[in-house]
């Protein structure tokens, strides 16, 4: 069943035990696309006969997918909309966040939470574009800063996260969210660290928009893509022992050919599976893209398309594409199943 309970002005969905019911039934589920072979090794990595399922839809811009182990729901955010939504395959969508990010009745052009994770204990971590921070649900559905300001300057509006192993928080900081990027408090888009002391540091300001963000299974390599028309690429930095990165990265993939020839969407969020091949969106949908910065194909949604992450059994991917959210299975895993 699902509980719920009022906390500061947000109805929040909190998911306690499902009972269980009949297996999914997919057999009339619609399907969409294709899968787009560049290099043979993406055969090893999925079936290019795989149908990409269309688990539901109606949402205005979907985002931030990620799977709850202890659950099987897959949580993400509709941005503008404001709300964390739910999937479940015994239950279905439920609305799990309302609202999932700023409260009031005037806030910027994207009010909601955007990318979402877990950490090791298992609690929600939200970036939350409407009042520009990252924020943890606690367990009775309150929510905790963890920041919102570097240097006494309000962020622009944290889009992505990704966190490491030892409880530090990496994120992305481009404008989007922002009604007005004249009011901007910061001048550059940036790339932070949150360490697990609170201390904020300033990795990278260099990308004119950072957007999605992931590590190598080693982490020792931090990822970020570029959602930008002039440079719409997917960079490499350095992870040092202390958990700071390079400031200066290698750009292991530009997509520039693809955008180019009008196929929709550009470098956005991304997951990685246990080989280090990153899955990522961008021009045409998903693209998978070796440790080396191989493009070895595609899967092509026919929509922009926003986001990845694995779920399940670790082997099916969930994708947020525009109004949907799709799933696709594959041979390998993501990291942490």
């Amino acid at each position: 069943m699902l509980r719920f309970s009022i906390v500061a002005g947000a109805l929040v969905c909190l998911l306690v035990s499902l009972p269980l019911s009949a297996q999914e039934d997919s057999s009339n589920r619609e399907t969409l696309g294709s899968i787009e072979v560049l290099d043979p090794a993406l055969k090893d990595l999925i079936d290019p006969a795989s149908p990409i399922e269309v688990l539901t839809t109606g949402y205005q811009w979907s985002e931030g997918p990620v799977w709850i182990k202890d659950k099987s729901v897959l949580l993400f955010s509709d941005v503008p909309q404001n709300k964390i939504h739910s999937w479940s395959p015994k239950t279905g969508h439920s609305i799990f966040m309302d609202p999932s990010g700023y409260e009031g009745k005037n806030g910027e052009k994207e009010p909601g939470s955007n990318g979402l994770m877990t950490d090791a204990q298992g609690r929600l971590i939200v970036c939350d574009h409407g009042n520009r921070r990252i924020y943890r649900v606690e367990s009775d559905g309150s929510k905790t800063t963890l920041a919102d300001k570097f240097k006494g300057k309000r962020f622009n509006s944290p889009n992505d996260l990704v966190i490491h192993s030892s409880g530090a928080i990496y994120f992305t900081d481009p404008p989007y969210g922002l009604r007005d990027e004249t009011k901007r408090e910061l001048d550059y888009c940036g790339v932070y660290r949150v360490g697990v002391d609170g201390e904020i540091a300033l990795l990278i300001k260099e990308l004119e928009r950072p957007n999605g963000i992931a590590l190598s299974p080693d982490e020792k390599t931090l990822y970020v893509a570029q959602s930008h028309r002039p440079a719409p690429i997917y960079n490499a930095y350095a992870v040092m022992p202390n958990g700071i990165t390079a400031a200066k990265g290698k750009t292991i993939f530009n997509s520039l050919k693809y955008a180019n020839q009008g196929d929709p969407g550009m470098p956005d969020g991304m997951c990685v599976d246990v080989q280090g091949n990153l899955w990522a969106s961008g021009p045409g949908g998903i693209l998978v893209i070796s440790p080396a910065g191989k493009l070895l194909g595609r899967l092509m949604m026919g929509k922009p398309t926003a986001n990845c992450a694995f779920g399940e059994d670790g082997s099916t991917l969930f994708i947020t594409s525009s109004d949907r959210i799709c799933r696709v299975q594959t041979k390998t895993k993501g990291l942490g199943f």
